[in-house]
């Protein structure tokens, strides 16, 4: 496989999620009061502003990473080992989030408005470099 590739699919495993994350983060916000919004929206972009800053040293690690692999690898080339780890618990957990009833909206609301576009961004940093 050439390597550019690794960098669809790295793209294609941070962005889809991204995708499905955000839109159950605006459906949340759906639901709110109108007098909610404002502080919730406030919390999205402290959300959305960290972790596209810890996201985007995470793309020019893996990029880095990527580009000193040989012209024909595998997909498992596309991250560290500890990369797929992060990217196993991260699906793991935003699996278990949906089955804890306890968890409120305003959570799910601003929390995944905030993470979902951060890892779309993600992805077209990714998508950049093939």
């Amino acid at each position: 496989m050439n390597k550019l590739f690794l960098y669809l699919v790295a793209a294609l495993l941070w962005g889809v999620p991204g995708v499905i994350i955000t839109i159950k983060g605006f459906k949340a916000y759906s639901v709110m009061p109108a007098s909610e919004l404002w502080w919730l929206a406030l919390i999205t972009a402290g959300v959305l502003t960290g972790f596209i800053v810890l996201f985007r040293r995470i793309v020019a690690r893996y990029c880095a990473l990527i580009a000193k692999e040989p012209d024909k690898t595998t997909v498992w080339h596309t991250f560290p080992l500890r990369g797929w780890v992060l990217i196993v618990c991260m699906s793991g957990l935003g699996i278990a989030l949906k089955f804890m009833p306890w968890i409120p909206m305003e959570f799910t609301a601003s929390f995944y408005s905030g993470l979902g576009p951060a890892l779309v961004i993600a992805a077209v940093l990714f998508a950049k470099n093939y």
